[in-house]
């Protein structure tokens, strides 16, 4: 089973903001100062984004590469696949995902029917969900 990783959705107001980050682009890559020792392991895994502390979304990975720099680009499939929010603590750069990733929203879920994953983890910590 491929590894995941989390990122923060730096930048983004909202998620339509993320959303607008991949429209009508033939190939999207996160710049990050070291390649993660795993890296392997993670192409054919995913990136799940990080906005409003929720994993809200993810992008397949499809490969690393060295810039010039000696920084490295995550290579992204052009594509946003919403999940279902889970609370995620903000964090700087990547970090890998543990535990069983948050499932792929059904086809006409909406991230706003469900319940705010910050309420969610905040009812959770108080064994209420």
């Amino acid at each position: 089973m491929p590894l995941n990783m989390t990122k923060i959705a730096f930048g983004a107001q909202s998620y339509a903001d993320i959303e607008s980050w991949f429209a009508n682009r033939p190939r999207l890559s996160v710049n990050t100062r070291y390649r993660p020792t795993r890296h392997e392991e993670l192409v054919g895994g995913s990136l799940y984004w990080i906005h409003e502390h929720n994993l809200v979304a993810r992008s397949p990975i499809t490969g690393f590469e060295q810039q010039d720099s000696g920084r490295w680009w995550i290579h992204l499939e052009p594509q946003l696949i919403p999940v279902l929010p889970r609370p995620k603590r903000a964090h700087q750069g990547w970090r890998y995902l543990k535990g069983e990733p948050p499932r792929d929203l059904e086809e006409g879920e909406e991230i706003g029917d469900l319940m705010p994953g910050k309420l969610a983890g905040k009812l959770q910590k108080l064994g209420l969900i």
